[in-house]
């Protein structure tokens, strides 16, 4: 029986990370962390636990006197209060330590937002409106100037953002969206600060599988888990993936242990609506911050597939090879097509890409075979394009039907050309989005694409890699036989 004490207690989120990774440096001084903890309260904002930990984690100093943190990172769901805690944190930097600090987003309002947030303690509080020197509100060159050099900034990032910024702090907000281009435009902004002592600061959550704009977030995390940078700290709210344990997005102990603020400022009944309306794998990213493991390393390395992109490749004029694929769902398709470049590399089309239901495909195909002499309509038996075999056989298209083996042969073939540099795609949004998210699953001792992820759509993926096979699979059909064009001849 439950006492009146137990009634009264409110269950709240783990106040500790899942995930911690320190420095390799010993921490010998939390002094600035928790001076700027009173600071803030003493203005209103009184720090969770949670908070707390983070802002003297970030904080510590080594015996030196320099921070321990050189780069650091914050991986937690939405709505849970990560900038509060960069509050604390860069008004302390700014009042009690003179830094400067480089607040970004990958949004205007985003940016715009935090900077009303901070920009409100030194309107609304007489003593700290005595150490203001200057607020600037112009919209996207937001500024709070000090009298002691302090000083914060705030700036949408892009490829060109943070020319002529010289700071002691930068902080890269909404990390899931950081580019390799933005971070090395704002990387020489704290590499002269005048505190001599510079510190970058992420924040974010897990990026969405189809995203290819995550991929600086991605190593951050999975260097932490790698323990391969002395100087890095992390903290991650996350529930953790332990090799043969499936995770259940209804088990509402799991929620508690990604959601600090779960109890608090975010409700049961608001996490109970979310899980009602979300997929299980946006959920595990969204609310549960999981990075799983077959999300967080692609198997197509982006440098590689970057250096594969030709636009302009040029066709040798013999006839193409093409695929079809549905996804599981079969709310999206796509037909692409493979053939062979002047100067003998593979190259693949997405010749289309839908979302919606796929009646489509059929006709669409058609079309193309009326016009353009095709070698191959290569198609997986085993895949949700497979109900497409009986409607293109019954309109007289013969299909090159292949199984899970030939597949994974296909896969491995692919691979080996994007690796080799041997193979051409021509650059296009839906192919590349695929190439970011796809991930493998285990076909025997082989591997095939996973078309389990809800989340992204990989059918010009899949259909790139049956088109590539269909240009080396003996046992390929021509889907139809060519029309010849009757004229009169003489017969003798």
């Amino acid at each position: 029986m439950n006492s009146p004490d137990d009634a009264k207690s409110v269950v709240v989120g783990a106040q500790q990370p899942s995930f911690l990774s320190k420095p390799a440096a010993e921490a010998t001084d939390h002094e600035d962390g928790l001076d700027y903890i009173d600071l803030a309260a003493a203005f209103g904002l009184v720090a969770d636990e949670w908070q707390e930990g983070i802002v003297t984690g970030l904080t510590a100093r080594g015996e030196d006197g320099l921070l321990v943190a050189k780069r650091a990172g914050l991986s937690v769901p939405r709505q849970n209060g990560k900038n509060g805690a960069l509050e604390v944190l860069e008004l302390g930097q700014m009042v009690l330590s003179g830094r400067r600090v480089l607040h970004t987003a990958h949004e205007v309002k985003t940016g715009r937002k935090a900077f009303v947030r901070l920009a409100s303690f030194f309107e609304e509080n007489d003593e700290l409106a005595s150490l203001v020197k200057s607020i600037r509100k112009v919209n996207g060159q937001e500024q709070i100037l000090l009298t002691n050099g302090g000083s914060c900034e705030f700036i949408a990032r892009s490829k060109s953002s943070g020319r002529g910024f010289t700071v002691d702090t930068l902080v890269l907000d909404e990390a899931q969206e950081l580019t390799d281009e933005a971070l090395e435009a704002l990387l020489p902004t704290v590499s002269a600060g005048p505190a001599g002592d510079p510190q970058i600061i992420m924040t974010g959550t897990p990026p969405e599988p189809n995203s290819v704009y995550g991929e600086v977030f991605r190593r951050t995390h999975d260097v932490a888990h790698e323990k391969s940078d002395p100087t890095l700290w992390w903290a991650e709210w996350a529930v953790q993936n332990i090799e043969g344990v499936e995770i259940d997005p209804d088990d509402e102990s799991l929620w508690l242990q990604a959601n600090p603020a779960l109890g608090s400022r975010i409700s049961m009944g608001t996490v109970r609506a979310e899980r009602a309306a979300m997929a299980d794998a946006s959920f595990r990213r969204e609310r549960l911050g999981m990075w799983e493991e077959e999300r967080t390393a692609r198997v197509l390395p982006l440098e590689d597939w970057q250096a594969c992109a030709d636009p302009n490749v040029e066709d040798d004029g013999e006839p193409v090879v093409l695929a079809v694929d549905i996804s599981p769902g079969r709310d999206a398709a796509s037909i692409v097509a493979a053939g062979m470049s002047v100067d003998g590399h593979l190259w693949v089309d997405v010749i289309e890409n839908r979302r919606g239901i796929p009646d489509w495909v059929v006709p669409r195909v058609q079309a193309i075979l009326e016009r353009q002499e095709v070698r191959a309509l290569m198609i997986d038996v085993l895949s949700p394009a497979g109900s497409l075999i009986d409607p293109f056989e019954a309109q007289g298209v013969k299909v090159s039907r292949v199984g899970s083996n030939i597949m994974a042969a296909g896969c491995g073939q692919l691979f080996d050309a994007v690796m080799a540099h041997d193979f051409r795609h021509l650059d296009q949004l839906s192919l590349n989005l695929a190439a970011a998210a796809a991930r493998r699953r285990r076909l025997g001792d082989a591997w095939a694409w996973n078309r389990a992820s809800s989340d992204a759509d990989i059918t010009p993926l899949v259909a790139a890699t049956l088109a590539l096979t269909g240009r080396t699979y003996s046992k390929t059909k021509k889907p139809v036989k060519p029309v010849r064009v009757k004229r009169k001849v003489v017969v003798w």
